[in-house]
């Protein structure tokens, strides 16, 4: 076996499967390329002990890797030059490194005070070099307990920043709080952990982290709320390999820790995780609330107008007499217009009306297409905002919002928990409008909250079904109305189908198409082409594209920053997206789905600006970049509420039967402006066109008509044993 040990340079490539390929400096100028799974997780700066064969290109494949402090000066100065350690960036470290030589790292680890001898540090400084020095030692120490155990050790980061001193116990002792405390860690890998760190197999708490990963799969993977009790055993049981009745008293013990709430559903019983119970059960409460309340809408508007048709006329009326509504229509037909008139109507009588939608590009659509202002929903529930602050949100936690009608647009995308905080907060006798289209795809969390009320009878509702918009996109309203009746589109001048059958041959064609076909019929930068892509995973999926349009569109150059995370290189210039909320960053937080730009990368400082859409600048640290998406091929689900000139969709029966669904494709398609295009195999298309969604387990509707009228609005829990399939 080959063995070098050197200082990581650079990362090369990483991998979806985590092979990644590094340049090792073994001397002042002597460099290795190495590659290999084992090197997950490694970063520049960092030294290594490494061993493997040689290949005939002259790469080092690596089998085993060890990381280890640096000895020699020129490792240290890369080392902590390198930005791994906190306040040290290039010049820094030379200035410490010309002091105290090969004794740098023990002066840090043992007389921290001495790095006063050197003149650009003070005892601000100082403080900082201190905890950082402490956070990377901490770090390491999980590191190799992760690399021990068979994980990737690049976890280590995510544990210490959410858990702190404690990383290192609960690695060892306690694996399955990641599952529950740690995002982006699921059960598989605390149960590698755990199995290795010599937990029984049997133990209560690798069944009750068992249940709950049941639970939370069905809800990220399906958007359920709950699952039938057999479900949560038949899955359960078999994902652990382990006997029914330890699953059944793990399911006993989570409810009195009040993880879990069993409740009876109609004629079966069925589990909720603790938290989406709480949301399900508040959100009906409050909208009976509403229901139940005398409208306060100051004066009597005119509840007519020649401008609109009678369906119109007839949500004008519904919308200003009812404190709680619904309307609900398909592209082109009058939605938006409708609820300009709406709202005007209320503001002639002296009505504070709000406009908000659940994500930044939709309110802004909002907006252009109602003349009027709008803002996001999670804005609206701000945190930090005054009342008065016209740039805040309308209320915070502690105070009602201070309106008379509020209007949410694209409302198929509340999930329950967004439904929740928002309805929570209106006042008793103010006006709640949803709009939206319920043949979209339902939220990305779960529940199908739209849906679920317009199965209520008590609660109005208009539809609106005439088609207004002709001229530019017309030919793409016609095919979405198509493919919701379930008829195959055909080509027009604004929808194009080509045909393609390799996967391969697919995600070609795609970024093809995005970034020079379109581009030079239409005399447009490519940043006005949109890739949805039905999935993240597999050679069609959003991943593998957005790599592939990443590399023409903003190829690394020598000499630019770039910064690997996991397998995916962040450069200045990059399309990105939150994948998570955070409400400590930027004025009002940023949200999931919210668009940006990368604007600015120090791997000194390890920091990425980046620029949302709304202009405000917002910095991630190295150690946050799990919670952005590159934006150059998106999910179709992620595109919900935003529209884009120009959409490229590729289509493969390899996305798998879960994901080509008629609401799907309906939903990618509606989301073009001014063409669609989609890429791959003629019955990929069928399958999609033909394909319903199934109902998501929820019990919102059944919370408001009860189980006998529910037996007759809903259809039944199934699968092939009778029971709901999970995911």
């Amino acid at each position: 076996m080959a063995v070098a040990e050197g200082v990581v340079d650079r990362l090369v490539y990483v991998g979806a499967d985590g092979y990644t390929v590094a340049v090792l400096t073994t001397g002042e100028r002597s460099e290795t390329k190495i590659g290999g799974t084992v090197l997950h997780g490694l970063q520049p700066g960092e030294t290594v002990r490494v061993g493997g064969e040689w290949s005939k290109s002259g790469t080092l494949r690596v089998d085993e890797c060890e990381r280890i402090l640096p000895a020699t000066v020129h490792a240290i100065r890369r080392y902590l030059g390198s930005g791994l350690v906190r306040g040290i960036g290039r010049k820094l470290a030379d200035a410490i490194v010309d002091t105290f030589g090969a004794d740098t790292l023990d002066v840090i680890d043992r007389e921290p005070k001495r790095l006063l001898e050197v003149h650009q540090i003070g005892r601000e400084r100082l403080a900082k070099i201190i905890s950082a020095w402490a956070d990377q030692r901490a770090v390491r120490e999980v590191m190799v307990f992760l690399q021990g155990v068979g994980v990737s050790p690049a976890l280590a980061v995510r544990i210490h920043r959410k858990l702190g001193e404690q990383s290192l116990h609960v690695v060892r002792n306690e694996p399955y709080r990641l599952v529950e405390e740690v995002w982006g860690i699921g059960f598989a890998t605390a149960d590698t952990i755990a199995l290795a760190a010599g937990i029984p197999e049997q133990s209560p708490e690798r069944m009750q982290a068992a249940v709950l990963h049941t639970l939370q799969t069905a809800r990220s993977m399906g958007g359920h709320c709950f699952l039938p009790v057999v479900e949560v055993l038949t899955h359960t049981t078999a994902m652990v390999e382990q006997d029914e009745e330890l699953i059944r008293a793990a399911l006993h013990a989570l409810r009195r820790r009040k993880k879990v709430v069993q409740e009876r559903i109609g004629s079966r019983d069925v589990v909720f995780s603790a938290h989406l119970h709480q949301q399900e059960t508040m959100l009906a409460d409050n909208v009976m609330r509403l229901l139940g309340t005398p409208s306060s809408l100051p004066g009597k508007p005119k509840l007519d107008s020649p401008e609109l048709d009678d369906t119109q006329r007839q949500a004008l009326r519904m919308a200003l007499t009812n404190t709680v509504s619904i309307l609900t229509g398909g592209p082109g037909c009058g939605k938006s217009f409708t609820v300009r008139h709406i709202a005007r109507t209320a503001k002639s009588v002296g009505a504070k009306v709000t406009l908000a939608a659940p994500t930044g590009r939709a309110a802004r659509r909002l907006s252009e297409l109602t003349g009027m202002p709008a803002m996001t929903v999670h804005r609206m529930l701000g945190r930090n905002a005054e009342p008065e602050d016209e740039d805040g949100g309308l209320f915070d936690v502690h105070d009602p919002m201070q309106a008379d009608l509020i209007v949410v647009d694209e409302s198929s995308m509340l999930d329950v928990g967004l439904a929740d905080a928002l309805v929570d907060k209106i006042p008793a006798g103010a006006h709640l409008l949803l709009v939206g289209d319920v043949d979209q795809l339902p939220s990305v969390g779960p529940g199908s909250v739209l849906r679920d009320l317009l199965d209520v009878p008590d609660i109005p509702r208009t539809h609106l079904s005439r088609v207004y918009r002709q001229g530019d996109g017309s030919g793409i309203t016609a095919n979405a109305v198509s493919v919701r009746e379930g008829i195959v589109p055909v080509n027009n001048p604004e929808f194009w189908f080509v045909p393609a059958e390799d996967a391969k041959d697919i995600a070609e064609t795609v970024v093809d198409i995005a970034t020079r076909r379109l581009p030079a019929a239409y005399g447009i930068e490519p940043g006005k082409v949109q890739v949805l892509c039905p999935g993240r995973a597999r050679e069609v999926g959003a991943l593998h594209i957005g790599r592939l349009l990443q590399d023409v569109l903003n190829p690394h150059r020598e000499g630019d920053p770039q910064y690997w995370s996991d397998d995916r290189a962040f450069r200045v210039g990059d399309r990105v997206m939150p994948v998570r909320n955070n409400y400590d960053k930027g004025r009002n937080g940023v949200f999931n789905g919210t668009a940006g730009t990368v604007t600015g990368l120090s791997l000194e400082d390890r920091l990425l600006e980046i620029t949302l859409e709304d202009g405000e600048a917002v910095e991630y640290d190295f150690d946050e970049l799990e919670e952005l998406a590159h934006g150059y091929a998106i999910t179709v689900h992620r595109s919900q509420g935003s529209e884009y000139p120009y959409v490229v969709v590729p289509l493969s029966t390899s996305a798998g039967m879960l994901l080509l669904r008629r609401n799907l494709l309906y939903t990618a398609i509606t989301r073009a402006k001014k063409m669609v295009v989609l890429v791959g195999q003629p019955r990929a298309l069928r399958m999609a066109v033909e394909q319903t969604g199934d109902r998501r387990n929820t019990a919102l509707t059944w919370r408001f008509i009860g189980e006998d009228l529910a037996a007759a609005v809903l259809p039944p829990l199934r699968d092939n044993n009778g029971q709901v399939a999970a995911f």
